[in-house]
């Protein structure tokens, strides 16, 4: 096996914006708010943002930390790092030390960074979250997408990372592997992972692992494939989307000990762009790594409502002849369409960004297309991101019910605006 730990060689940098888009979930919610400000209903399943409240011990953190105002290490608060390598050392059995942590304005920006001081390829699923792309496309890597299928949940399999590699088995390369996943919802079991660790292992990939959903695996078991392939994998996290703290911007990244070398030049560009993170968002995450009964309470409870409202809307999408997979994690369904294509022909509907325009036009049902993923124009998918719900409310009532299920009397009363959604969309595939 060739070693990880090497230098990166100088970088021509070819940065290339010409004709690159605005980010398509963002740009959904500005037509959202705006569709909604000229007084249209609209069902706003397009952004991917917690629809939770920051839980409240956290929230305190921040208050009694307003004042925090000097400039911190660019790594990070030394205590946020330790808190986050001792959270990875209980949740995944991982032992990362402080100093092989780094905390950015957002995991979205350390990505881009990473990008930047690595020089291989990137390697990336399709479907795959919105921005990966599109940040190798601004600096100038080299984008080889591997193909997934419905049939086993748009996951990535180890055969296709093999069959990339096997002609040019000595070319660097990155592999961005994402789970509970943006855009399926779905995840892998462990079997899964050790295989992929394994044909990482014997190609020397360096693997960014992006669990910024891990906590929202709706059985509350997410596994880490550091655990099997840990020279290898840095580990992508944040409080955006389990601590509903998507606006506070604080991204994490733990790195193996064969791999500070690219920590340390991260580290060097950050000092020279964004300096450090936000002081009194990052003595607040300090509490939020911690846990405690309260954050476990939260968390619990946010699963269960999440998992009884994506299984209900992957059934009700199945039953509309709509091919989806079951969600396993986040908040996220990836259906397609394309057994309805004789329909949505007549109707002039070709593309999935066709798809997509009609029905916010026709319904008010915001989404985002299969082709933003990574996937081709003409297939029929699209992001459905079932978010468009009073989180806190849910919270409130989902506690006081902890040992019963949550079923469609609750989601109706409490998720009411996913549930016309699925209704709306029903009313579109029969017209």
């Amino acid at each position: 096996m060739k070693t990880l730990n090497k230098k990166a060689p100088p970088v021509n940098l070819n940065l290339n914006v010409r004709g690159l888009r605005v980010s398509a979930t963002l740009q959904i919610n500005e037509v959202s708010d705006r569709l909604h400000r000229e007084g249209k209903k609209i069902y706003k399943l397009g952004l991917g943002q917690s629809p939770f409240p920051v839980p409240n011990p956290v929230c305190e953190e921040l208050k009694a930390n307003a004042h925090q105002k000097a400039y911190l290490p660019v790594k990070g608060l030394r205590e946020l790092r330790g808190a986050v390598a001792d959270y990875y050392r209980r949740s995944e059995g991982v032992d990362y030390n402080p100093d092989s942590i780094l905390v950015g304005p957002g995991s979205k920006e350390l990505m881009f960074i990473l990008q930047l001081v690595y020089y291989g390829d990137l390697l990336i699923p399709t479907p795959s979250w919105v921005s990966y792309a599109p940040q190798a496309h601004i600096i100038g890597r080299h984008i080889r997408w591997l193909p997934t299928s419905i049939n086993n949940c748009w996951k990535l399999m180890p055969e296709e990372i093999e069959r990339h590699c096997q002609s040019d088995p000595d070319r660097p390369r990155l592999v961005i592997l994402n789970y509970p996943n943006n855009p399926s919802g779905c995840t892998y079991t462990s079997d899964e992972l050790k295989e992929i660790a394994r044909v990482a292992k014997k190609y020397s990939l360096v693997v960014l692992s992006d669990e910024i959903y891990a906590e929202l695996h709706h059985q509350g078991r997410n596994v880490s494939i550091a655990r099997y392939y840990p020279e290898g994998t840095i580990i992508g996290g944040g409080l955006s989307k389990w601590c509903g703290a998507g606006g506070w911007r604080l991204g994490t990244f733990a790195f193996p000990r064969s791999l500070n070398w690219l920590l340390d030049a991260m580290a060097s560009v950050a000092s020279e762009t964004y300096t450090s993170t936000s002081a009194p968002i990052q003595y607040a995450a300090v509490r939020a790594y911690s846990g405690g009964l309260e954050i476990e309470e939260y968390l619990a409870n946010s699963r269960r409502i999440l998992k009884a409202l994506g299984k209900y809307m992957a059934r009700r999408l199945q039953k509309m002849g709509v091919s989806v997979s079951d969600p396993r994690g986040a908040f996220y369904l990836f259906p397609n369409f394309n057994a309805l294509r004789p329909l949505m022909k007549e109707r002039g509907i070709l593309t999935s960004r066709d798809l997509c325009a009609e029905l916010l036009n026709e319904t008010g049902v915001a989404t985002i297309p299969g082709e933003a993923f990574g996937r081709p124009a003409e297939e029929l998918t699209l992001r459905i991101s079932y978010v468009d719900f009073d989180g806190a409310r849910a919270l409130v009532a989902a506690a006081q019910e902890p040992d019963k299920p949550l079923n469609s009397s609750f989601l109706n009363q409490y998720c009411t605006n996913c549930v016309e959604a699925m209704d709306q969309i029903a009313s579109f595939l029969k017209k």
